[in-house]
């Protein structure tokens, strides 16, 4: 199976990078700053010679979009939201220009399309989108609007011989450096790992493997399009989320913090409190519909999983750090 995936160098990417190619498949890499033997060059808003690999390829999983994790600067949600409507226009011209168009185009987008919620699991049917909540920083509107106009970008490309999927995606979670699970192990076993604000807001999640199992699924399911929710089945609120993450590290205490200090930490690693303090309570209905099942679906086992994984890989690195060099 002939792979493309533009915007596939940031953790989500490189999670099905690796996995995709693993499993004997013919991945391209869609980047502005290619480097690898099956990398492309691309700006993310123009048509050009990457898009012959989208011609005669069977799938396209469009991952691009300026990270999250920033200061929510005017210019940065700026940034946000022209990188991910852009490439996905782009991609749409490309999939609509191809004499061999892909079957399905995967689109990426986000469960922070979902409204902050502290009652009622959100799921494609029933789920509230958000944008109208009172109380919340006004930034958070504009999140979901991003989300929106992502998605629309999608749904309304011209490309009717391709499957189109939007993936809103709760937040990955893997053993790779620099992901959230790597922030908030560090926040761990540093004892910071305590309730952000009191902790009852909802934090959904997917773990790595099951995210691209889902993947894989949606791609095999050609009854499925639209959004589809890839979250787990089991959002918790985040006192519990962080408790659990403590015991996968056995660490036995973290200390709590309050708004204002989620800012101030916020502020110092130039992310925004958006990503700690919105209640995302997400659930997959369509995949869990459709007979897909979850190897990680509570969030204590997966945590468990994670780690795991996370120390055998500093082992290995260490391992091969001592090796004698010739």
């Amino acid at each position: 199976m002939k792979v493309v995936l533009p915007g596939g160098t940031g953790q989500v990417g490189a999670i099905l990078d690796r996995a995709l190619t693993a499993a004997g498949h013919e991945v391209t890499v869609v980047t502005r700053s290619p480097s690898r033997a099956h990398d492309l060059r691309w700006d993310g808003t123009t048509l050009g010679p990457w898009a012959e690999a989208i011609d005669g390829s069977d799938v396209v999983i469009n991952l691009a979009g300026r990270s999250v994790s920033c200061r929510y600067t005017e210019e940065n949600l700026r940034a946000m939201m022209d990188s991910r409507v852009d490439s996905a226009r782009v991609v749409g011209e490309a999939v609509a220009a191809a004499a061999r168009p892909p079957r399905v185009w995967l689109q990426m987008s986000t469960a922070t399309v979902y409204a902050h919620s502290f009652d009622a699991a959100n799921d494609e049917a029933t789920g509230v989108i958000g944008g109208s909540e009172t109380g919340v920083p006004d930034h958070w509107a504009y999140s979901v609007e991003i989300a929106e106009n992502w998605e629309r970008a999608q749904t309304e490309a011209p490309t009717p011989a391709t499957r189109k999927v939007a993936l809103r995606s709760a937040m990955v979670m893997s053993p790779d450096r620099g992901g959230v699970f790597d922030v908030l192990s560090r926040l761990v076993r540093l004892g910071l790992g305590g309730p952000v604000a009191g902790g009852a807001q909802y934090v959904s999640w997917i773990h790595d493997e099951d995210f691209v199992r889902a993947v894989e699924f949606l791609i095999d399911r050609d009854d499925i399009e639209g959004p589809v929710n890839l979250a787990s089945p089991g959002p918790l609120p985040h006192r519990d989320f962080m408790r659990a993450l403590r015991t996968a590290w056995r660490v036995p205490v973290g200390l709590p913090a309050t708004r204002w200090m989620a800012e101030l930490g916020a502020f110092a690693l130039r992310s925004d409190t958006e990503l700690l303090l919105k209640s995302r309570r997400v659930v997959p209905g369509r995949l869990s519909a459709a007979g897909f099942t979850f190897a990680h679906p509570e969030w204590g086992s997966a945590a468990t999983s994670l780690v795991g994984r996370r120390v055998g890989r500093t082992r290995q690195n260490r391992d091969t750090d001592r090796l004698p060099q010739r």
